[in-house]
């Protein structure tokens, strides 16, 4: 028996909001469980990433409707408000008293007279008043914090690092939906074979925006296909794509990859290397190495050993001086992939982000060990806080005066992307709204 959609993503965006679970785990989860109906899945979908995304302006729209304010709200009322106010503003093919309807049934299941009487009242106030107008006499940064969602202080720091232009027009991005891309995987298939089969198999395929192992898909369930079973491709963002193109693995390379799981990168590097050479690839959990393990195999690669070690420690665990590459795309404040992750903006808070430098700088140093003469380290995130990297990448070259920035490995990248942004000293950062793919930064350095 199908559950009810909306009671659902009223569940969902409970365990989110109070268990910091991640919204599209979750998702892909509860679709997989086969209790939501085909017709259902994709109102679903919307109501829950719609509804994190526009959290604080659907606050601002509610609070003057609710006497003493949304805080004095219980958590689970204030999120089906939300889930409807959503559906008011932004779901035009929802009619408002099919809304009202569900909520008030909503609110009589899980609360007492009193809790569905104020669903109803708020929402038909709303209905017969309309929703107050931002105010204009906000500051700029207030302002943009409610017509993009996002807390005020995150758009602080990327105005001040970035402008007002580039901080709007990355806020902005960040609302549109992701999209899905998939890796051909060039040890088994091609491109072109690998587009005609998924269109075979009920997929819409185009051509990725900027890597050149990236098709998107625009329509169908490219998990459930044979040619994904058969490890012809893997998901994974283009953005994300070009890191180990710009590792640039070699066949035959001896290889380590300091933060590896869930395995996008390593596998990548994997088939880059045609199955030759050795991808050492650490995650700090064991689960997390499962998870590497499984793409490996999925994909058919041989050439990748995954184990668990924390990356602070890998001269432990293999010999310094004896790799011709090394990736640390490592652990940061993921602010590039709120696109795809859009509770992450909620839940980080300025003070708690203090403490990742440290963190990136200490794999960065260890990972560095590793390197031989003439090798190549490559330093990524998923993040645009220059604080996780320029500044990371700044230290690091002062403290080890044996590295260098590699200029050369500018030649990797697609000639789309460096014509439209500019890689200066070997390192770039790559935004949402630039290819409509994940924000992320990428260094490479050379061992002298």
């Amino acid at each position: 028996m199908y559950k009810n959609v909306r009671e659902e993503a009223l569940r969902m965006l409970e365990r989110i909001d109070k268990e910091g679970a991640y919204s599209h785990l979750l998702l892909n989860h509860v679709l997989n469980e086969g209790f939501i109906s085909d017709k259902d899945e994709s109102l679903l979908t919307e109501l829950v990433y719609g509804t994190i995304k526009r959290k604080n302006t659907l606050d601002y729209y509610i609070d003057p409707f609710i006497k003493k304010g949304v805080a004095s709200l219980q958590s689970w009322v204030l999120q089906l408000l939300r889930m409807s106010v959503y559906q008011f503003v932004y779901l035009d093919r929802v009619p408002e008293r099919a809304v009202i309807h569900e909520a008030v049934q909503i609110a009589k299941k899980k609360g007492h007279k009193g809790i569905s009487g104020l669903v109803n009242g708020v929402l038909r106030s709303m209905q017969r008043n309309g929703l107050p107008s931002i105010d204009e006499n906000l500051s700029f940064t207030k302002q943009l914090a409610l017509t993009s969602s996002h807390p005020a202080w995150l758009l602080e720091d990327w105005i001040e690092a970035y402008g007002k232009d580039k901080a709007e027009n990355m806020a902005h991005a960040n609302l549109q939906p992701p999209v899905l891309s998939v890796r051909v995987n060039q040890v088994k298939t091609n491109k072109q074979d690998l587009r005609r089969r998924l269109e075979e198999e009920g997929c819409a395929i185009v051509d990725g925006h900027v890597s050149e192992d990236a098709l998107l898909v625009t329509h169908g369930n490219v998990i459930a296909t044979e040619s994904y079973k058969e490890g012809l491709c893997t998901i994974q963002d283009e953005s994300s794509m070009l890191i180990a193109r710009f590792l640039q693995p070699l066949p035959g390379m001896k290889v380590v990859d300091a933060c590896a799981a869930p395995g996008g990168k390593t596998t990548h590097a994997g088939e880059l290397m045609e199955n030759e050479g050795m991808i050492h690839a650490f995650d700090l959990h064991d689960k997390k190495v499962g998870l590497i393990n499984e793409q490996v195999q999925r994909l058919g690669l041989t050439n990748v050993e995954a184990k668990s070690a924390d990356a602070r420690q890998l001269t432990e665990k293999l010999e310094p001086k004896t790799m011709d590459r090394a990736l640390v795309d490592a652990p940061c404040s993921g602010l590039g992939v709120v696109r795809r992750k859009p509770e992450l903006k909620w839940q980080k808070q300025r003070t708690d982000l203090n403490r990742l430098p440290h963190i990136q700088t200490a794999i960065l140093n260890e990972a560095a060990e590793l390197v031989k003469p003439g090798g190549r380290l490559v330093y990524s995130t998923c993040t645009v806080r220059k604080e996780e990297n320029e500044d990371v990448l700044q230290a690091f070259l002062e403290q080890n005066p044996s590295f260098i920035i590699d200029e050369e490995a500018k030649m990797n990248l697609p000639k789309k992307l460096t014509d439209h942004l500019e890689v200066t000293e070997g390192q770039l950062t790559i935004f949402p709204q630039d290819f409509q793919s994940d924000g992320f930064f990428m260094a490479a350095l050379k061992k002298l």
